[in-house]
C-alpha cells in the first residue's frame, strides 16, 4: 500500500509539477537574458488570465478564444512590465528595475481586481472526462494534457535557443551582452523579444492551470510568481532544462509532503528544501555550469 502511495503520489506531483516548470522557463529566459528577478511575472499571467475569464463569462467565448485572449493579453501586459520597469533602467541598476516590478505588481492586481471583483470565477474547463486509469493508478486527462503541453513547450524552446539565429542572440546577450552589442546584436530588441515570449509562455501556463481548475481566483498571481521562482532557483539559475528538472522536483515534494505530512508543511517543505539546495548548491541543481561559463565569459572579455 505504501508503495503504491508513493507511485501515485509521485505522479500527482509529475502532473502539477509540469506547470510550475513552464512558470519557472519564462522566469529563466528573463532572468538569463537580462539577469534581473521580474517580480511582476505573476501579476502578468494573472492580467492573462482575467482577461480570457472575462471574455468567457460576458461573451460566452469558446475556450480556444480564451486562451489566445490569455496569451495575447499576458504578453502585451509583459511588454508594459519591459517598458516602465526594465527599459529605462541601466545594467547597474538591478534593485530598481526589481522594486519598480513589485510596484507594477500592485498596480496590475489592481485592475485585475476591478475587472473582475469576486474572489472566485468560472474558467472553461481543460477536459471533462473521467480519470484514465493505469492499472491501480489513476491519471486525470488535464494533467496529462498539461504535461504534453509543458514537453512540447520545453522542446520548442530549446529548439529555438540552440538552432535560431534569434536563439543564438539570446544566448550571446546571455553570455556577454557588451561583446553582442559589439558585433552589431540589437540587445534592447532581443530582451523584448524574449520578455514578450517569457509572458506568452507564462499566459500559456496560467491557461492550463486556470482550466484544469475549471476556476480561477485572486490569489493565482502571487501563486504563479513564488511557485515559478521557487522552481527556477531549485533546477538553477539560467538553464532552461534546470526550469523542467525544478518544476517537476518541486510538484513531486509537494505531492509527498501533502499526502504524508498534510496540506498545513507541504509549502514548508518546499522552502526548507530550496534552502537547503542553495545552501550547498548556490546555482541550483543545473545552474552551476551555467554560471561557471558566464563568468568564464566575463573573465576572457
Amino acid at each position: 500500500m505504501v508503495a503504491l502511495d508513493l507511485a501515485q503520489n509521485t505522479l500527482d506531483g509529475l502532473m502539477v509539477g509540469s506547470s510550475y516548470a513552464l512558470l519557472a522557463i519564462g522566469f529563466t529566459l528573463i532572468f538569463g537574458v537580462m539577469r534581473r528577478l521580474n517580480l511582476a511575472y505573476g501579476p502578468t499571467i494573472m492580467a492573462g488570465v482575467y482577461l480570457g475569464t472575462a471574455a468567457f463569462i460576458s461573451l460566452g467565448a469558446p475556450i480556444l478564444v480564451v486562451l489566445a485572449i490569455v496569451i495575447l493579453g499576458a504578453s502585451l501586459v509583459g511588454l508594459y512590465v519591459e517598458r516602465l520597469c526594465f527599459r529605462p533602467f541601466g545594467e547597474g541598476a538591478r534593485t530598481a528595475s526589481m522594486v519598480a516590478s513589485f510596484a507594477l505588481w500592485m498596480q496590475i492586481e489592481e485592475a485585475a481586481m476591478h475587472l473582475l471583483p469576486r474572489h472566485m470565477n468560472p474558467f472553461p474547463a481543460l477536459v471533462a472526462s473521467a480519470p484514465l486509469e493505469i492499472g491501480p493508478l489513476m491519471l486525470r486527462a488535464d494533467h496529462l494534457v498539461m504535461l504534453a503541453a509543458t514537453l512540447l513547450i520545453a522542446g520548442a524552446a530549446t529548439y529555438l535557443l540552440a538552432r535560431t539565429k534569434l536563439g543564438l542572440a539570446i544566448r550571446a546577450v546571455i553570455d556577454q551582452p557588451r561583446a553582442a552589442a559589439i558585433v552589431g546584436i540589437d540587445v534592447e530588441r532581443v530582451m523584448m523579444l524574449t520578455f514578450v515570449l517569457a509572458s506568452a509562455i507564462g499566459g500559456i501556463a496560467g491557461f492550463l492551470i486556470a482550466a484544469t481548475d475549471a476556476q480561477v481566483t485572486a490569489m493565482i498571481g502571487m501563486w504563479a510568481t513564488t511557485k515559478g521562482l521557487v522552481a527556477m532557483m531549485l533546477g538553477g539559475l539560467g538553464s532552461v532544462k534546470g526550469a523542467i528538472a525544478g518544476g517537476l522536483l518541486l510538484g513531486v515534494l509537494e505531492a509527498h509532503a501533502q499526502w504524508f505530512l498534510g496540506p498545513q508543511v507541504r509549502d514548508m517543505v518546499a522552502w526548507g528544501l530550496l534552502f537547503v539546495l542553495l545552501a550547498f548548491w548556490p546555482g541550483g541543481l543545473m545552474g552551476a555550469k551555467a554560471l561557471d561559463r558566464t563568468m568564464a565569459v566575463g573573465r576572457r572579455v
